[in-house]
């Protein structure tokens, strides 16, 4: 039994509590009971004693045993700013014009209540039909594609994602697992009726909703990356970073994490907020038979509880009670049949089966290999129209924080859920 301490602050409100070391099971109990309290603030510590000046509710709680990340070094989630000023947003500042797309600007609007579990369904690649020629996604005389590597990410003119045959979006699933990241120009994506972008992406898997991000009014399927025009969080995490690269697959938390993944841009800086990209089936390949081979049945546990912390301890919101789930380190695409490194330091905890000692060391090391091998990298530079589509799968990728504050970044995610991730044997 544990004693959850409130300490009595006149005058405050405390319409959320701080969860980091309470189990989620009970953390809904204790958010009705704060909200009874009105006038208490939470206190940072669970007592075994309390103090004589405090009041005490007794929960059965056992502890939450997978080890959680105290470096906040690679938690984007401490770049989101939870509040900002609509106002500003809509009508503009000094230095600003009016958000573009008013339409998308995020609302956090169930605070009260969760979602249930995300349930397992059955995934199907539409990679699979596809025409490997692609005369429907890249018609010759239309297309203009521009290759930005030889391994990972192209650029393409001409072709208008809005207008595509079932044929053209299967080929679009194909294309974008062999190229990792495609970048598309002069897109009407944003443009288009918000249920009708929703509609769209829903051809490519269910949709993901994410547990902590804001999202237009009514459609929780999109996740908003949004710094509005007097945010200031770059400077304040630059205060404790020398950087502000966090590598990421998206919620490979989840028990079906995404694969083919859109990103579009609705507003942003005059310069800077590019996107990385690295190449993760080439990561897996520089490396030697013999340490491939090693990597092979080896799982990784990746967790979603501190994202929600973070969340919540910034004045955010937690759609779901976070998992924590096992991955292989080294997965399967069900289309190219290619393999892929399958762990990132966003959300990839510890190896099963090793020491810690042991599971920080080669973690670093795959961590260091995709993040210094900048030959299995692209860079996006976000343009009006943009749409990015990339496979969540088979790349990585990284905002880059690097413009300056007071300038608007607003970019809209769909993330269609894929299949569970799964290895095929090894082949030397």
């Amino acid at each position: 039994m544990i004693l959850v301490t409130y300490h009595r602050t006149p005058g405050k409100s405390n319409s959320r509590v701080l969860w980091n070391i309470i189990t989620w099971k009970y953390r809904r109990d204790i958010y009705s009971l704060a909200k009874e309290r009105r006038g208490s603030a939470l206190s940072h510590t669970l007592y075994k004693m309390a103090p004589s000046l405090t009041e005490t509710v007794a929960l059965r709680a056992p502890t939450f045993s997978v080890p959680s990340k105290t470096d906040a070094g690679h938690n984007k989630e401490n770049l989101i700013g939870y509040k900002y000023e609509k106002e500003a947003e809509l009508k503009g500042t000094d230095k600003l014009p009016p958000a573009s797309f008013p339409n998308y600007l995020p609302v956090w609007d169930n605070e009260t209540e969760r979602y249930p579990p995300l349930e397992h369904f059955e995934h199907y690649d539409h990679g699979k039909d596809a025409d490997a020629t692609f005369p429907d996604l890249l018609p010759k005389g239309q297309a203009e594609v521009d290759d930005i590597t030889p391994f990972i990410g192209s650029e393409i003119h001409g072709v208008q994602l809005s207008k595509l045959s079932k044929a053209g979006k299967d080929q679009l699933a194909l294309y974008v697992a062999q190229r990792r990241v495609v970048a598309f120009r002069d897109q009407d994506f944003a443009s288009l009726p918000i249920q009708d972008a929703v509609e769209y992406a829903g051809y490519f898997g269910r949709h993901h909703v994410h547990q902590t991000s804001g999202a237009p009014k009514g459609f929780p399927q999109i996740h908003l990356v949004f710094r509005g025009a007097d945010d200031r969080t770059g400077a304040k995490f630059l205060e404790q970073r020398t950087n502000t690269i966090t590598w990421h697959s998206d919620v490979t938390f989840e028990k079906q994490p995404p694969g083919t993944t859109f990103l579009y841009v609705l507003d942003g800086p005059s310069t800077g907020g590019d996107t990385l990209f690295a190449d993760m089936v080439q990561a897996y390949k520089r490396l030697s038979p013999e340490f491939r081979k090693r990597l092979h049945g080896l799982k990784a546990v990746h967790s979603g509880v501190e994202q929600v912390n973070a969340s919540l301890n910034g004045g955010g919101i937690a759609r779901r009670d976070p998992i924590t789930t096992e991955h292989p380190i080294v997965r399967t695409h069900p289309v190219t049949g290619e393999k892929a490194l399958y762990v990132n330091p966003q959300f990839t905890r510890y190896i099963v089966g090793y020491k810690k000692e042991e599971s920080d060391y080669l973690l670093k090391f795959l961590y260091d290999h995709i993040a210094l091998s900048q030959d299995l990298q692209a860079r996006i530079r976000w343009k009006a129209g943009t749409v990015v589509v990339w496979d969540n799968r088979l790349a990585c990728h990284s905002a880059v924080f690097d413009w300056e504050d007071g300038q608007r970044r607003h970019i809209a995610r769909l993330t269609p859920q894929a299949e569970p991730p799964f290895e095929t044997p090894f082949e030397g």
